[in-house]
């Protein structure tokens, strides 16, 4: 696949912070708003996902030469940073990006609230889904990623991940946006599918896993070929039951990741 025009080029990649948005069901309200306005109609899985594995541990499995200065996460939320992995000329790199692409056209950073996920079904519907398919894919470090069922009147939240907990890699897209004056932002968008039989106790969606044989058919293949890619994944994962403190961006600690209390 050639690299477009917002292709990385290897340099030493700074951390950039965003501010936090208030909470979980806000801002999946908003992306639905944004989206059904925007015609943008996304299936939405509760943005949230963490990252605790080790900088030396990321390196490996993406085959990286360096990484930006890490801490472990444990509730990524939109609108805030997380690293993504992209192709590059000489092999892969990271950046950090905000979750919620932004196509390298909008007037600001608005539209990202309404493109925390792509649907995969309609990738090629949409201008900024359809640019960055065939360009600008990117995997998403990840170690699990939350949902919420239904129960009556209130959510209960449960963390979803392989066995063990290890690292995983959400297929996403990433843009370029960069404003009249500043710094240039990367964003990001991550992609979903229909739920395996397992997630759908819990949710009709899922993010796409990539298999890490897949990873660099992710990155650079003909879209055409990477589409194929976008198949629910079902090897190994678990779902547990966690404290509903995962609900409240205030808390991004281990503890989230404990199973919940019963009785």
């Amino acid at each position: 696949m050639r690299l477009g025009r917002a292709a990385v080029t290897r340099r030493e990649t700074s951390v950039k912070t965003y501010p936090l948005v208030p909470f979980c069901p806000a801002v999946i309200e908003k992306s639905r708003v944004f989206a059904r306005e925007a015609g943008y109609t996304a299936a939405v899985m509760c943005g949230r996902f963490y990252l605790t594995a080790t900088p030396a541990e990321i390196r490996k499995v993406f085959k990286l030469e360096s990484l930006p200065e890490l801490v472990p996460r444990y509730n990524i939320a939109p609108m805030q940073s997380a690293p993504i992995v992209v192709a590059e000329e000489a092999g892969r790199a990271v950046l950090m990006a905000r979750w919620g692409l932004v196509p390298a056209w909008s007037r600001d950073l608005s539209p990202g609230a309404g493109m925390i996920n792509a649907p995969a079904e309609t990738l090629e519907e949409k201008p900024a889904y359809r640019t960055a398919l065939q360009s600008q894919r990117c995997l998403v470090p990840a170690n699990g990623f939350y949902e919420w069922q239904a129960r009556g009147t209130k959510k209960q939240p449960y963390k979803i991940t392989l066995r063990h907990g290890a690292l995983i890699a959400f297929a996403g897209l990433w843009a370029r946006w960069a404003p009249e004056e500043g710094d240039a932002v990367e964003t990001f968008t991550i992609v979903t599918t229909r739920a395996s039989k397992l997630v759908s106790e819990v949710h009709d969606r899922m993010p796409v896993i990539i298999s890490p044989t897949d990873y660099q058919r992710w990155l650079t293949a003909p879209a055409a070929t990477a589409k194929k890619l976008l198949l629910p994944y079902a090897a190994g994962l678990t779902i547990t039951a966690v404290s509903d403190r995962v609900n409240s961006l205030k808390n991004d600690d281990v503890s989230l990741l404990q199973p919940a209390a019963t009785g």
